[in-house]
């Protein structure tokens, strides 16, 4: 966490919401900031959709490099270390440039990164609250959704933080299932497009809110034959480690908001913080050659789109102790035959964590879930015992 020793003023608090360029003291090409951050743990259950498995483990560990390259351009390097199935894995989470002295308040980055749509996706998963995204992240971004391409930012002269930007990514993470490899899926898959605003209230609270939109030309599900054979295949591998969504469609819409107090805006003591985010993602359904929809218009059966959202609570009640509440629940549908089955998911989360200091936490989570026919679970108490240590240095968390 961020700490404030003053007000967040309208500047300040914009600099806060700009994507996390953690530099050092003159971080050059040849004096670059490296970060390693350790994430393990213990957990009694499996959750749907999740990447933490039963037993022990290691959750989402990294190790960074970032640099300004010079007085235009700054770069950055994040890999990420997992196992799964007793296989260590490793990937690239983040491999991209962004410029630095673009004017009028427009920037630029390419490569691989965390798109900005909704509040949790541009922020690593070691800085969450809680030790897996909500379901919603997991059903509609695969936890976090990250990919090749190359976004457009500006950021209004106005008094109250105001940015938008557009994105367009390779989107292989976000395509629908194809269980035959016959389909021709489009390159430049995912598009998106976002604003967001935000300001300050008094000397103690500032607040955020967010509109997003995402466009995934490959979200369609493929013909029904081959779909209803792909979720056998998605049942039978329930748990399968890769990043990629489990509920696509062609147009997902995303609304977030986050609120944060602290007693006259120092974050070093106390701070309780509230967020929440609503998912709607539409235009799933497989589409004749003729472009009608393969499931009569007029089924009742027929769904209108997934949805998704949660409500979070995190309250920092000492400077090494903090407690979080958080309720979310996700409804999606699977084709069988030539109908959709309804699913739904709902999980209670609480959390208790001790941070020694901004560089360690260890944290203890308890989840219910409850599931209606979804991918096969039953309703169940997950106890998680999680620690997330940070080695290196490390720049400041988005706000």
């Amino acid at each position: 966490m961020m700490n404030f020793n003053a007000r967040l003023s309208a500047v300040a608090l914009a600099c806060a919401f700009l994507p996390n360029l953690s530099f050092a003291a003159d971080p050059t090409l040849t004096n670059p900031a490296i970060s390693a951050v350790l994430d393990g743990y213990y957990q009694n259950a499996e959750r749907p959709m999740a990447e933490r498995v039963e037993g022990f483990g290691l959750g989402h560990t990294e190790l960074a490099l970032s640099a300004n390259i010079d007085d235009m351009f700054y770069g950055k390097l994040t890999s990420v270390i997992e196992v799964h199935d007793g296989e260590t894995e490793v990937g690239l989470e983040e491999a991209f440039i962004q410029t630095l002295g673009m004017p009028y308040g427009f920037s630029m980055r390419g490569g691989r990164f965390l798109s900005d749509v909704g509040y949790l996706n541009n922020q690593h998963v070691h800085t969450d609250a809680f030790s897996d995204r909500p379901a919603a992240y997991r059903a509609f971004l695969g936890s976090h959704y990250f990919d090749d391409g190359v976004r457009l930012d500006y950021v209004a002269p106005t008094d109250l933080y105001w940015t938008m930007g557009i994105e367009a990514f390779k989107g292989d993470s976000m395509r629908a299932e194809d269980e035959h490899g016959e389909r021709e899926f489009k390159n430049v898959g995912v598009y998106t497009a976002y604003t967001k605003l935000g300001g300050d209230i008094g000397v103690s609270s500032s607040w955020m809110l967010g509109l997003s939109y995402l466009r995934n030309e490959n979200g369609r599900l493929t013909a029904h034959e081959e779909h209803e054979e792909a979720v056998v295949a998605e049942e039978e591998h329930d748990h399968d480690h890769s990043h990629g969504a489990r509920y696509t469609g062609e147009n997902t819409y995303i609304a977030d908001f986050v609120y944060k107090w602290a007693p006259q805006g120092n974050y070093k003591y106390q701070h309780l913080t509230l967020s929440g985010e609503y998912f709607r993602v539409s235009d799933y359904a497989p589409l004749e050659e003729h472009d009608h929809d393969l499931v009569d218009d007029h089924d009742t059966s027929k769904p209108d789109a997934h949805t998704g959202w949660y409500l979070s609570s995190v309250y920092q009640f000492s400077p090494n102790w903090s407690a979080g509440v958080r309720y979310g629940q996700v409804d999606t549908h699977l084709l069988h035959d030539e109908h959709f089955d309804a699913q739904k998911l709902k999980e209670t989360e609480v959390s208790l964590a001790w941070h020694h200091s901004h560089f360690s936490t260890v944290r203890l989570q308890y989840t219910n879930q409850q599931g209606t026919n979804f991918d096969g679970i039953t309703d169940d108490n997950v106890i998680t015992l999680q620690y997330v240590m940070t080695l290196g240095a490390h720049g400041a968390h988005q706000f």
